[in-house]
């Protein structure tokens, strides 16, 4: 499945691409569209409520490297980003550090890279709180994940970060797109400036804990899913089409040595400061 074939069929219907993917969903799955989008609303509502309940909270993680990053930056008061990144930023830490505190996460797309898309979705909605239209433009985000799955991967074992992180950026870059616009090519636009900007990013946990660098990943991503979606709303385009995009960080991930596709044995794991934390740590 491609999306640009879901961005011109909603062309050619003159339908919302929103609608399009529902239908898609329920020809190749046989799920119908209420089915389908009660579901994402059920998702949708516990991304808001945990969002909520730790934004900016210090959380006890198993081996302590992370765990007050969000609180830091909630008690930051920003120089150079707007009041929308400070949320995105402070939402996404908070998600990333509750999945490192065995904590309740919506893992979009995966557990590791939990806070970019429910980073974006918890500073939209306390923006805007407009529950329809987010849901609609979650839907959409979904899609790009769908596409993303299907033609590569989502696992960091498979493809690296940028199969996690970079999917995360590439959906909450297509959502945010939608929901401004409602415009599907702009959308295909967003999501492959942002996945081409973290292509090749390797999956490089310390210790194999999902905490450094994850967790800080997840707030550098919403800035580069934002920044993305100002990109295609200001009509810049991706000259690579969104499809190609993702078949070449699928070709990139296969590329990619064990040692950099989750193992904790390359990157910045195998440091010698990431060697001395994980000799000190008493677990």
């Amino acid at each position: 499945m491609n999306f640009g074939d879901l961005v011109k069929r909603s062309k050619d219907k003159k339908r919302p691409l929103h609608e399009i993917i529902l239908d898609t969903e329920y020809e190749n799955m046989g799920v119908p569209p209420e089915i389908t989008r009660k579901g994402a609303a059920k998702i949708l509502r516990a991304i808001i409520r945990e969002g909520a309940r730790n934004f900016g909270k210090k959380q006890r993680t198993l081996t302590g490297m992370t765990g007050t990053n969000a609180w830091k930056m909630k008690n930051y008061k920003q120089k150079f980003i707007s009041e929308f990144n400070r949320v995105a930023m402070i939402s996404a830490l908070s998600f990333a550090e509750s999945n490192a505190a065995m904590g309740r996460i919506v893992a979009c797309p995966t557990a590791g890279a939990c806070g970019v898309m429910s980073g974006i979705v918890y500073a939209l909605w306390s923006k805007e709180e407009d529950f329809d239209k987010l849901l609609n433009s979650f839907i959409v985000a979904g899609g790009i994940g769908d596409v993303i799955s299907k033609k590569a991967t989502l696992a960091g074992a498979e493809g690296g970060c940028q199969a996690e992180i970079g999917s995360g950026a590439a959906m909450a870059a297509a959502m945010l797109t939608y929901y401004y616009t409602g415009d599907g090519e702009k959308c295909a636009h967003a999501a492959a400036i942002a996945l081409k900007s973290l292509m090749g990013l390797v999956c490089d946990p310390v210790g194999g804990f999902v905490e450094v660098p994850c967790v800080k990943r997840n707030a550098t991503a919403v800035n580069i899913a934002i920044a993305s979606a100002e990109m295609a709303m200001a009509g810049i385009e991706s000259v690579i089409p969104f499809d190609e995009v993702v078949e070449a960080m699928e070709k990139v991930g296969r590329a990619l040595p064990e040692s950099l596709r989750e193992t904790g044995k390359g990157g910045i794991a195998a440091t010698p400061t990431a060697k001395r934390i994980l000799r000190n740590l008493k677990l």
